[in-house]
């Protein structure tokens, strides 16, 4: 996997870049595996914009991404990898040995032909899923879940993984909780029922591709952003006064008044006991 950077034959081209990607295998979609993406450009059920900044962009179809725990104690082929315009990371189309196909996140390292599984114990070995209770310490994993029976919610996005740090409450098998480290730097207790895929996730110069020009931006449904200060007062707490001013305020804002940098959002207390070190 590499970083194309084109030549600045125009201003839109100049600094752009692109992730060229060798491990990309087939570049048609499994059929069977689509389904419709209907685009609602950030409009609630009213029609009224409650996430701004989004509208228009390409069509595409959503791939139906499944998990390995589905189908617990049966064994898989990896048949390719693919691109999937719906996320930062590639998938990887895999085929059960009943026959039956399914789409999951494809780690780094996972190659066609690969026989992957999915049980409460199995070999450690890239893309295999297992209880983390099992997984030894100091092995990174991704598509984690953080409740039993829930699917996979942590470290799903192209170069993500967490680390296993530690077990508690008992060793190996007694384990109830495993201190894992999550792609934030925080410290936490996860169940040791649930399930982890061993790795990481591929695709990890994602975040290095370098846009170039507001088009592309349009392409991938991305609507462009005005500046508060930009606006007049009646638009944003930032707005008005003559010529280019500073904000003026105590701290940044949002367009509705509220804190924009620094706000602590969390208010899960109930939860709050499983977290051991804060990221910050």
């Amino acid at each position: 996997m590499s970083i194309k950077v084109y030549k600045p034959t125009s201003s839109g081209r100049r600094k752009m870049s692109v992730v060229v990607s060798e491990e990309i295998t087939k570049k048609t979609p499994e059929k069977s595996l689509l389904k419709k993406l209907k685009k609602h450009g950030g409009r609630d059920r009213f029609g009224n914009i409650s996430v701004r900044h989004q509208g228009g962009g390409a069509k595409r179809k959503f791939r139906v991404i499944s998990s390995l725990q589905d189908r617990i104690g049966i064994s898989a082929m990896v048949l390719a990898i693919e691109y999937d315009p719906n996320r930062s990371a590639n998938i990887a189309l895999i085929k059960y040995t009943d026959g039956q196909k399914a789409y999951i996140i494809a780690p780094k390292g996972i190659a066609v032909d690969q026989e992957i599984i999915a049980d409460e114990e199995a070999v450690v070995k890239i893309a295999n899923r297992m209880k983390v209770r099992n997984i030894p310490t100091g092995i990174s994993v991704y598509d984690m879940e953080i409740t039993p029976g829930q699917g996979g919610k942590i470290a799903r996005s192209a170069g993500n993984f967490v680390v296993i740090v530690a077990q508690t409450e008992g060793e190996g098998k007694r384990a109830k909780y495993v201190q894992v480290r999550m792609p934030s730097g925080e410290i936490r207790l996860i169940h040791g029922d649930c399930y982890a895929s061993i790795g990481a996730v591929g695709n990890d110069e994602h975040g290095s591709i370098r846009i170039g020009k507001a088009g592309r931006n349009r392409w991938l449904g991305i609507r462009p952003t005005v500046r508060g200060k930009a606006m007049n007062p009646h638009d944003h707490p930032h707005g008005g006064g003559e010529g280019v001013n500073p904000i003026g305020l105590k701290y940044p804002k949002t367009m509705w008044g509220k804190h924009a940098l620094g706000k602590k959002t969390r208010n899960n207390k109930s939860t709050g006991r499983f977290i051991i070190k804060r990221r910050k």
